[in-house]
């Protein structure tokens, strides 16, 4: 263990620690009123169950994912792939329906969200068939167009649960994902075309099917400006108190546990809209120091890419820095009002066991990714003496 610690980023382990803490805290204190009013349960329920998810995948990151080779990846990938298509497929038949949306499975002790695995399985199964047509040199064109037919069918069955915001983040790391492909680069135009033509079938099947892209709610949620003229209504309520909750912080916040938005007024205090309350209570220069935390964790994981030597070991760090990325921005952008409103989770914040674990896995993911490239590196340096 000790020859992968040193092999590992320390400031990107140290961030994923002290994230993880701050959203411990954080969730207890959020959660405090509204587990025993809203859910009848102890004030510190929240706070157990997301510890064990933590925990849980702290563990099983130090002894899978470190000791495992990204190379041993590769006969994993597809049978994941195809696994989270069927559990995506099958919610509509066992899903259970929470806030209007069919995308949990019950399992009693814990509800499994199969579209926060959908991501993290799309970036780890790009990573291995992208790498292989690479080291191939496969120039069939349409060889590249197969995982991203498949990322398609995950967002159309995210989309249907309804998931907008998910269904968002899966096309943003298939775009992202793809482009990133040195291959795809040097025949962009080409691609673009092909692109353009999927793109088309898509539109036109869509509009044969007679089908709304978006269903009344999700169209009300396209109407998130001045959200405070509207706080009788389902499209300002929570966003106007959590810029409430914020204004309340002013610079230094109210003191830890003192926030007044958590009594029920934000009744997702503890997951979409923990940062609210992160303002409220720490002011702003916590909201600002938890933005830089997140900010310097970006730029260790794009370092990290960028060092990579492998096409697999770069896909599996870029696409995890878009899956950040894209999570963070879309929370924080939606409650400021400045887009619609998709109830996305902060990573290492928010409550919520799937995407917790996928999260904390993925970071350790990007771990392995830096120890093959500082072996990598030891193994030039003894070759060159």
């Amino acid at each position: 263990m000790k020859k992968f610690f040193s092999k590992m980023d320390i400031p990107l382990l140290i961030l994923t620690i002290l994230l993880s803490v701050v959203g411990l805290i954080m969730i207890y204190s959020a959660s405090s009123v509204s587990t025993v009013i809203r859910y009848g349960v102890p004030s510190y329920y929240f706070f157990v169950k997301q510890a064990i998810f933590i925990v849980a995948a702290l563990v099983f990151s130090i002894i899978v994912i470190l000791r495992l080779p990204t190379r041993n990846y590769s006969p994993l990938a597809l049978p994941a792939m195809i696994l989270i298509i069927f559990a995506l497929g099958m919610l509509f038949v066992k899903g259970k329906i929470t806030n209007h949306s069919q995308s949990w499975y019950d399992l009693g002790f814990f509800s499994l969200q199969p579209s926060e695995f959908a991501k993290s399985i799309y970036i780890v199964f790009a990573a291995c068939f992208y790498d292989k047509l690479y080291t191939k040199k496969v120039k069939n064109l349409f060889a590249y167009f197969i995982p991203v037919l498949l990322g398609l069918i995950m967002a159309f069955l995210i989309h249907k649960q309804p998931d907008m915001g998910s269904t968002l983040i899966v096309l943003g790391i298939i775009g992202m994902t793809f482009l990133s492909i040195p291959f795809i680069k040097k025949h962009f135009f080409k691609m673009l075309e092909v692109g353009v033509v999927i793109v088309a079938v898509a539109a036109l099947g869509l509009f044969a099917s007679g089908k709304p892209l978006l269903n009344d709610m999700q169209k009300d949620r396209l109407n998130f400006k001045e959200p405070c003229n509207r706080y009788t209504k389902d499209t300002g309520y929570q966003v106007c108190n959590g810029l409430i909750a914020m204004n309340n912080g002013g610079l230094f916040g109210v003191g830890l546990g003192n926030s007044t938005q958590k009594y029920l007024y934000l009744p997702e205090s503890h997951t979409d809209f923990i940062f609210p309350i992160i303002v409220e209570e720490l002011g702003l220069v916590g909201g600002s120091l938890i933005l830089l935390g997140y900010m310097i964790m970006l730029f260790r994981i794009l370092k990290i890419a960028k060092k990579a030597e492998t096409l697999r070991c770069a896909i599996l760090a870029y696409g995890t820095f878009w899956y950040l990325a894209f999570h963070i921005l879309i929370n924080i952008l939606g409650i400021l009002a400045l887009i619609p409103l998709t109830g996305l989770p902060l990573p290492l914040l928010s409550y919520g066991g799937s995407f917790t674990i996928n999260v904390i896995v993925m970071l350790f993911v990007i771990q392995r990714v830096n120890i093959e490239n500082n072996i990598n590196k030891t193994r030039r340096e003894i070759k060159a003496l």
